[in-house]
């Protein structure tokens, strides 16, 4: 699932009843994880951080540490501990044996774990149902490495002769959501690297063709059939990482990509000579300027250096090459923030409280930063345009929505002063871009406190003018991580939707939802009445002649009596179906789909 690397659209603390209410979740779903280790993941007076992704993946980690719990689908449906948090409390989710570093090189490469690589207990083989939450562990040591999905219940595979998939890796060591916690303390690091990373055969991992290859020099050598199993399992699994893509849990992260780890197209640079001392100082600052310049943005600040590193610094590096901080001569990530402190770069403190430097301001007068040339990453356009264009096909049904916000009669006057254009629809980071510009142009940052900013009229009027209740006093600064959310609070909302071969259309305020009605007529027939799908730019006719064709019924298509718009009218009661085949062939979000089942009693 996170085997290609993307970047979070926001990252934001948990309020203290959010806190509360997911290790309430995390309790109820893990019945084995005990106050104790939950304390132990989840302090309770420790601030968490969510980081939402493009696929509405959530990921929620300590502030300035590890990630500890993702949840697939945003909703906490689906919500699995990471590797960093199983290393924390191994016991907490049932787990499968490997039989050797010979699977776990595949497991750790991306591929799903086959029921022929699993060590079955004496005891005999464990039972669990399908859709089950398992993790992956190897002999001898007590640290998971991998968590995922049971794709079939142990009766079926008994019956299968324990042959096919068993778990779908949602999550292992050295994947990408691994590495966005690099630099940070690791649980149980000493514990893991002794027993586990000292072995070469578990740290191999690489692309389909490789394992091909690999396996086509083993199979000639291979004499019990223990060995073959496993080299059949290894085959089978990397056959199903590289070609079986279309099954993994998120559809947009299903492409085998092993990051830093060795694949077909990095070969050549684990074999080069390792980077010195020297090269590696300054592949830090090269990718700090380039973070600084193309990432980083002055409503960001203050920051702490662990989230810094995290997601501006890491996301910089070239392809291919592994940036740890221990092999610089600073040794750790806040002396070499020190260090550039120091030269005059960036303005930092430390948070005695939290034990962490704190990136507060940045100097963009500073020689150094006046001369880098950011470099623009041509790959990564060309990569994305391909599948665009490659997607493109498949899309053309599929919807797009998007929030836009028009400037207001209150805060009207901040886009006048920094020259943006008053009538135009800005996305919530461009309006966020545009307050923080005015913040910088009047310099209403508190010097003695970075992460405040001052209120003079325009800002305040923008902010809180007729939110106020009379005879309260207006505030006289604000917190900056709570200007952006105020100053679009207070602009217009717009919809533009958008989808395949239609143009788009604007629309004002909130967005209306498909209304889908399933009633009786004559007796016990059903009929079921669907309007509102023009708002999603859908054609009533094209739908009407689908859903005929999809539920071998007769439709129909009807003026709405009194209001604009039609109205699709389908024999029998199939309002499940309906709202399914909406949500899944024409990506119109559930929260947009109204039911009423008139039928039922």
């Amino acid at each position: 699932m996170f085997k290609k690397a993307a970047e979070a659209k926001s990252h934001q603390r948990l309020s203290g009843a959010d806190r509360k209410k997911l290790r309430r979740t995390v309790q109820n779903r893990f019945s084995l994880l005990t106050d104790e280790l939950l304390d132990a993941i989840l302090p309770p007076k420790v601030e968490i951080t969510v980081s939402k992704f493009q696929n509405r993946v959530l990921v929620y980690s300590i502030e300035g540490g590890c990630p500890m719990f993702f949840d697939i689908d945003g909703r906490g449906n689906e919500i699995l501990p990471t590797v960093f948090a199983l290393w924390e409390a191994p016991e907490m989710l049932p787990s499968f044996m490997l039989k050797g570093g010979e699977v776990s090189r595949y497991v750790l490469g991306g591929a799903d774990l086959m029921f022929p690589g699993i060590l079955i207990p004496p005891e005999g083989f464990p039972s669990f149902s399908a859709g089950e939450i398992w993790s992956v562990k190897v002999p001898g040591n007590a640290a998971p490495i991998a968590v995922g999905f049971t794709t079939m219940s142990s009766e079926e595979g008994l019956k299968a002769g324990l042959r096919g998939k068993a778990l779908r890796i949602a999550h292992y060591y050295r994947d990408f959501l691994w590495e966005s916690a690099e630099g940070h303390y690791v649980p149980n690091a000493g514990f893991w690297e002794d027993v586990v990373m000292e072995d070469p055969a578990f740290l191999a991992s690489g692309s389909g063709e490789e394992v091909s290859d690999a396996l086509a020099g083993q199979q000639t050598s291979t004499g019990n059939e223990e060995d073959e199993s496993a080299l059949e399992t290894a085959s089978t699994s990397a056959t199903d990482a590289k070609n079986g893509t279309e099954e993994d849990i998120v559809g947009s992260m299903n492409e085998v990509n092993l990051g830093d780890d060795i694949s077909a197209n990095e070969a050549n640079t684990e074999k080069q000579n390792p980077l010195s001392t020297e090269e590696v100082d300054a592949l830090l600052d090269k990718c700090l300027l380039q973070a600084l310049h193309t990432t980083l943005k002055e409503k960001d600040l203050p920051l702490p250096g662990s989230t810094l590193w995290a997601n501006h610094v890491l996301p910089c590096r070239p392809p291919g090459i592994t940036l740890d901080i221990k092999k610089s001569s600073h040794k750790k990530l806040s002396k070499w923030l020190q260090s550039k402190a120091s030269a005059g770069m960036i303005t930092v403190k430390e948070d005695k409280h939290k034990k962490e430097i704190v990136l507060i301001s940045v100097n963009r007068r500073h020689p150094d930063y006046s001369s880098f040339k950011p470099e623009k990453k041509k790959a990564e356009v060309s990569e994305s345009s391909v599948a665009s264009s490659t997607a493109k096909p498949q899309s053309d049904k599929m919807l797009e929505i998007i929030e836009v916000y028009k400037p207001s009669i209150h805060n009207s006057a901040i886009f006048a002063s920094v020259g943006e254009d008053k009538g135009k629809l800005y996305t919530a980071s461009e309006a966020s871009d545009v307050v923080f510009k005015y913040i910088e142009k009047e310099n209403l940052v508190k010097p003695t406190n970075k992460s405040m900013v001052v209120l003079d009229p325009i800002l305040c009027d923008a902010l809180f003018k007729g939110a106020i209740k009379k005879g309260s006093a207006y505030p006289s600064e604000i917190h900056k991580k709570d200007v952006g959310s105020t100053f679009i609070g207070r602009m217009q909302p717009h919809q533009v939707v958008m989808r395949g071969g239609c143009e788009p259309v604007v629309r004002k305020g909130g967005i209306k939802p498909v209304q889908i009605m399933t009633e009786r007529r004559q007796g016990n027939k059903k009929v079921t009445k669907v309007s509102g799908i023009e708002t999603f730019l859908m054609d009533p006719d094209s739908f009407g002649s689908e859903l005929q064709k999809k539920f071998a019924c007769s439709t129909s298509v009807n003026e709405l009596p009194g209001k604009k718009g039609y109205e699709v009218l389908i024999q029998g009661g199939v309002i499940e179906d309906v709202a399914r085949y909406m949500v899944e062939h024409y990506g119109v979000p559930k929260r947009y789909i109204e039911v009423l089942d008139k039928t039922r009693k």
